[in-house]
């Protein structure tokens, strides 16, 4: 773990054996910034995934807004908001994204495994969360080969009004690691939040922003591995660098906390 010229001791990340509600807790309360565990799925789960993934037809994310280009297998939410409002074309991209994951031909959905294994450390459950009363997607397959840029993920502040049913008091973001680079690959976490002067910075009609935006602020960098799953806050600013040779590949969701204490996860 790296950081700036100064130490905070709530902005670290977490090595564990297993995800604990007293984990997820101190997440959501901002007591540390990430956790991260190794081994979080069998190597053959993820194995038999990505052979399927490998053989798969990847798309990419909205070639203007995202650039460098990031390949995706399944929906995000946001390739589809304008103005501050999901678009209803969203339901049929997830329609087709559930086929298309169905087509893979996979004993098991990954995602549900991933939601089964975060509900055994959460007491108030873990299902995808719903919009006017419709299951949102599950998650999305990246492969981010050039990383991403710095940005951040904030439904509350990119959504108008609630983006589920349920309104949520704090995000995460959820990666399971498939295939990792050996050089680059990382990921990059700052302690910087979105303030209104950031979009002096922001590239344009990017989603990403300036490196100078987070410059002399406190970070870490965590190199993956496969297996492991990252559960981090997405409000924090963070980006991907670039990989050499293997190609990396991630299933990644989001997950909200609810006011009632669910966690409920989107793609």
């Amino acid at each position: 773990m790296s950081s700036g010229p100064l130490q905070d001791r709530f902005f670290s990340v977490v090595d564990s054996s297993e995800f604990t509600s007293e984990l997820i807790e101190d997440l959501a309360a901002g007591r540390c910034a990430a956790v991260r565990v190794a081994d979080f799925m069998p190597r053959e789960m993820c194995e038999r995934t990505l052979r399927a993934l490998e053989a798969a037809s990847f798309d990419t994310y909205g070639k203007q807004r995202v650039e460098p280009t990031v390949m995706r297998f399944g929906v995000g939410v946001s390739d589809y908001r304008s103005d501050g409002v999901m678009v209803d074309s969203y339901w049929a991209a997830v329609d087709e994204a559930r086929t298309a994951w169905l087509g893979l031909d996979l004993p098991a959905d990954p995602f549900q495994q991933c939601r089964a294994a975060l509900s055994a450390a959460w007491p108030g459950g873990v299902r995808v969360g719903s919009r006017g009363g419709r299951e949102m997607g599950a998650g999305v397959a990246r492969e981010a080969n050039q990383g991403f840029r710095v940005h951040f993920d904030d439904a509350a502040g990119e959504f108008s009004g609630n983006l589920l049913d349920s309104p949520l008091v704090a995000q995460f973001a959820f990666n399971l690691y498939l295939s990792v680079p050996e050089v680059g690959g990382e990921t990059v976490v700052w302690r910087h939040r979105w303030q209104p002067a950031d979009e002096a910075l922001r590239i344009p009609d990017s989603y990403g922003f300036s490196e100078e935006v987070v410059a002399g602020d406190i970070s870490f960098e965590l190199k993956p591995s496969v297996g492991e799953a990252l559960l981090f806050d997405p409000r924090n600013y963070h980006a991907v660098r670039p990989s050499r040779s293997t190609r990396r590949i991630a299933l990644g969701f989001a997950v909200g906390l609810t006011d009632t204490g669910e966690l409920l996860t989107w793609g």
